[in-house]
């Protein structure tokens, strides 16, 4: 599969599609601490808590999802009056979702996942235990039904159920869904039991493997669950109801079963443990929901909404990806791209954020030589990110004169990324970076040549920045224009 360019992360942010989030929300927590003993009354660690992470999970996670990729999201759910239900809202109303039809209900505690974690910073799981409430009572779903039936009213980009099998969707909520469903443009649905929504006709599906065996009454393949999936096709579209299913397969990515046309398949970015994948559907779901609102393309949207997942999947605890991380891993999924300087300036945002340092250089790169890959080695070592800007054609003709570049730009770039040393390239069509770099703001800039830091028109900009100029060695010899001019004097060249 093809990957998704950089802009449609922006798109997104620039669009704020209005999604509607129906579903069960609960809390994840973790608590860890150092282990130095084990305890008396049974051959278990006793883990000594020193800390405590909270984060919205399930439904919950879902919409905040959405909201940390720029769309206007509201959340109606039911929650237990209790400290867990509190601090789940003030959670989602700090990431921006809408809470305020959520029902209370003071009969039944907010569903919870709490997990123990040993041993600092290498942490290890060594017991979970759930909170998980009863179903709700009549009066609980009715009062849902009517909260549900109230934000349908309203203009939705899309709805995205999130059933997670705790009762909040059962009978009089998605009757009301049923009734609204021709004024639902888009509807996807996350759900446990994907059979009860099926008479709805979602436009897409997320379900999971166990997910998918289930609703075709199938025992869980052991192996190669995307020959699995690929094979069963058209049964999964049909017994779904009728749309897309996008078959998650965990740390393995997803396996698009579209209507029409063959499985397609957007693999994971590396592998990972099992236990990194937790949020990782939700991220999903919501991130292709949300390139969907905008009108990205099915396939596209799937692979945008697997970046997303992956990079939920490199962090630790319940995650979500925002606009820049994920401009970020689409960006370093096709290395020889060319980034704009919007989309440039928001991995450079989210990287620094991280505390990464980084190095900027630029130049022609007309014709790649062993000097240019031996400076940009050098240049790499100074940080943990590399920028190369390229000039561009019409600069580089100023530059070098008409017959030059050799090259193209596009040409150029996708040699420069190809270069393990190379992180990102992008363009500047000025004579020199220094607009460019008054934006980017790097920490080193780097350069190679017969130069003094002092000749650099691009020296007062970093340095009032706060930054280092660095001269990397400068190899005369190999220098593309030494190049150009043996090739043009060669003897086939004269004949």
């Amino acid at each position: 599969m093809d990957p998704a360019e950089p802009r449609l992360a922006r798109l997104i942010a620039e669009r704020a599609p209005r999604v509607l989030v129906l579903g069960d929300a609960l809390l994840d927590s973790w608590d860890s601490g150092q282990v130095h003993r084990t305890g008396r009354d049974g051959p278990v660690p006793v883990v000594e808590v020193g800390r405590r992470r909270t984060a919205p999970g399930g439904a919950a996670n879902v919409a905040a999802a959405l909201a940390a990729l720029g769309a206007r999201t509201e959340l109606v759910t039911s929650v237990g009056d209790d400290r867990t239900g509190r601090t789940l809202r003030r959670a989602l109303t700090e990431a921006g979702v809408r809470t305020d039809r959520w029902v209370i209900d003071p009969a039944r505690p907010t569903a919870a996942k709490h997990r123990v974690l040993a041993g600092e910073p290498d942490e290890q799981l060594v017991a979970r235990y759930d909170v998980l409430p009863p179903a709700p009572d009549k009066a609980v779903t009715r009062a849902l039904a009517d909260q549900a039936s109230t934000a349908l009213d309203e203009p939705w980009d899309a709805v995205l159920v999130a059933d997670y099998g705790l009762g909040a969707l059962d009978g009089p909520v998605r009757r009301r869904v049923r009734r609204a469903r021709e004024r639902i443009p888009l509807l996807v649905v996350d759900a446990h039991e994907l059979g009860r929504w099926a008479e709805l006709a979602p436009d897409a599906v997320t379900p999971s493997v166990e997910e998918a065996a289930g609703l075709l009454g199938e025992p869980v393949p052991d192996h190669d669950r995307a020959s699995w999936g690929a094979a069963r096709q058209h049964r999964l579209v049909s017994a779904a109801g009728g749309g897309h299913v996008l078959l998650t397969l965990d740390v393995d990515g997803v396996l698009w079963l579209p209507p029409e046309g063959p499985p397609r398949r957007a693999p994971a970015a590396a592998p990972a443990p099992a236990a990194r994948a937790c949020g990782a559907g939700d991220e999903f779901a919501a991130a292709w929901t949300a390139a969907r609102a905008c009108d990205v393309d099915p396939g596209p949207a799937t692979a945008l909404a697997q970046a997303a997942a992956d990079v939920v999947v490199g962090r630790p605890a319940t995650a979500v990806c925002g606009t820049g991380a994920l401009v970020a891993r689409l960006a370093t999924v096709d290395r020889g791209r060319l980034l704009d300087h919007a989309d440039l300036l928001a991995v450079l945002a989210e990287r620094r954020a991280a505390g990464d340092r980084i190095v900027f250089t630029n130049g022609c790169f007309d014709v790649l030589h062993r000097g240019h890959v031996a400076y940009l080695q050098q240049a790499r070592e100074l940080g943990d990110l590399l920028v190369v800007a390229l000039n561009s054609d019409a600069s580089v003709s100023r530059l070098k004169g008409p017959t030059r570049p050799i090259n193209p730009l596009a040409d150029r770039a996708g040699v420069i990324g190809a270069l393990a040393a190379v992180d990102l390239v992008t363009w500047f069509d000025t004579d020199s970076p220094v607009p460019l770099l008054e934006q980017a703001r790097p920490d080193v800039y780097a350069k190679g040549g017969d130069y003094t830091a002092q000749m650099l028109p691009e020296t007062p900009v970093i340095e009032a920045q706060g930054g280092e100029v660095r001269i990397l060695d400068y190899l005369s010899d190999h220098s593309t224009t030494a190049i150009v001019d043996r090739v043009r004097h060669s003897p086939a060249e004269q004949a």
